[in-house]
């Protein structure tokens, strides 16, 4: 391919394929417009997805100064590393010995990218990203998080999406934890993330088992788009149990990677990973982390960046939580025991908080409204959105005592949530889900 691809350009095959990528803002190309300077542009950026491990500081600052076509140029040209560094001398005004970049550095990654060039593999992850309807999301497009620059030559090239990619600008908070959390690191977790998304903030995690998939499904149960970044390709859900969580996550969220569809996840790619969940969010909460947890890695990576920290540990004599009360102890992160401490954390003012009870999530003093219990959403449930039932049915149906059920009915009368009747003659009271006006 090598040879192929000298002078980068996009021909009629690659661009039809890049096309059904394109997501507009490129270089000035619009909405379902794709232009020859634009497939270009799309082109070597995918190209160098294709070519380079995640975290690749010499690719970055390559393109960086040349820029992602003309770095490409010389890569697949084949010349040698003094090429390079005259072409970097020149676009920089500078002499030789205050390159950013050593010609060993160059030479090194001329022989880690040079094997990966096919022009094949490449149109192959574009057949791959456009049956899995993703998105390339680029450093020239509009849609880009400018929040991912703060990773300076460790941000990716580009990143691929499924959903809605204008989510990854949006104001975020990273939650990661325990892959075996207990049930109280299950709750608070819970609680916080449905805090959070009552103010506004999107959710972003990595769809791992544990932390990561009860603050998916949290944001997803407050009806609140949530981010997972995968450290595989966008088209193949890990873990696989998670592929209906990832397929929701893709309808109402976004799912994201910057490696290329197809490629596996591996322990480097996690590691690297997780500097994409820091970057792209406001602060990163850790939920019950041990000390080998991969979630330090994310905090180490938020510190790094200068992004807040907070941590939410169990009891000092659970292994669970020892990560957490070493990220309090040596980094000094923040103890997160509330909504309003989460908040905090996040900078929210007390503008953006009343604005956020204002749409129904918190009250005017900021003070997280009760949650709803269980026994509210199991009678909820069992009651029909359309007719009436008695309590007994509603019991029945929703598997509690009558009791029980008498008593959570009245209460969600009293919060406006059911309406009864009165039935002729005496008989058993109805109830029914209050509907909408």
């Amino acid at each position: 391919m090598s040879k192929s691809l000298v002078h980068v350009r996009a021909d009629r095959e690659l661009c039809k394929g890049l096309a059904s990528l394109h997501i507009g803002g490129v270089s000035g190309v619009g909405e379902g417009e794709l232009s020859q300077e634009a497939a270009d542009v799309m082109l070597a950026r995918v190209v160098w997805s294709h070519l380079v491990e995640p975290g690749d500081a010499v690719a970055a600052t390559l393109i960086d100064i040349l820029g992602a076509g003309p770095a490409l140029d010389l890569v697949a040209s084949e010349v040698n590393a003094r090429s390079i560094g005259a072409a970097m001398k020149t676009a920089l005004g500078c002499a030789d010995n205050n390159l950013p970049l050593s010609l060993r550095q160059v030479s090194a990654g001329m022989k880690r990218w040079l094997p990966r060039l096919d022009r094949v593999a490449v149109l192959a992850d574009i057949s791959l990203a456009a049956a899995a309807k993703a998105h390339a999301v680029l450093p020239e497009s509009a849609a880009w998080p400018m929040r991912l620059n703060d990773l300076g030559p460790h941000a990716p090239v580009m990143l691929w999406a499924r959903g809605e990619p204008s989510l990854l600008s949006q104001a975020s908070l990273a939650v990661v934890g325990a892959r075996a959390c207990t049930s109280y690191g299950t709750y608070v977790t819970a609680d916080l993330v449905s805090s959070a998304c009552a103010a506004g903030i999107t959710i972003t995690s990595g769809a791992a088992y544990g932390i990561d998939a009860v603050a998916h499904r949290a944001a997803l149960a407050a009806e609140a788009p949530t981010i997972a970044v995968l450290a595989g390709g966008v088209d193949r859900p890990y873990p696989s149990a998670h592929g209906a969580l990832l397929e929701k996550i893709a309808s109402t969220g976004v799912v994201c990677s910057e490696v290329v569809p197809g490629t596996a996840p591996t322990r480097w790619r996690f590691l690297q990973r997780n500097r994409i969940i820091a970057a792209l969010s406001q602060a990163t909460l850790i939920t019950e982390a041990g000390l080998r947890s991969g979630s330090l890695n994310t905090a180490g990576h938020s510190a790094e960046i200068g992004r807040p920290l907070g941590v939410v540990p169990g009891p000092v004599t659970s292994p669970a939580s020892l990560g957490c009360h070493r990220l309090i102890r040596e980094y000094g992160a923040t103890l997160i025991s509330n909504g309003a401490d989460l908040r905090e954390l996040l900078g929210l003012s007390d503008l953006e908080v009343l604005n956020a009870s204002e749409a129904g999530g918190l009250s005017a003093n900021g003070v997280d409204q009760p949650r709803e219990s269980a026994m509210h959403r199991r009678v909820i449930d069992a009651l029909p959105l359309r007719g009436w039932q008695t309590v007994a049915v509603t019991a029945r149906t929703a598997g509690a005592d009558v009791e029980e059920v008498s008593a959570a009915l009245a209460e969600l009368e009293l919060l406006g949530c059911v309406v009864r009747r009165e039935t002729p003659n005496g008989g058993d009271v109805q109830w029914s889900q209050k509907r909408g006006e």
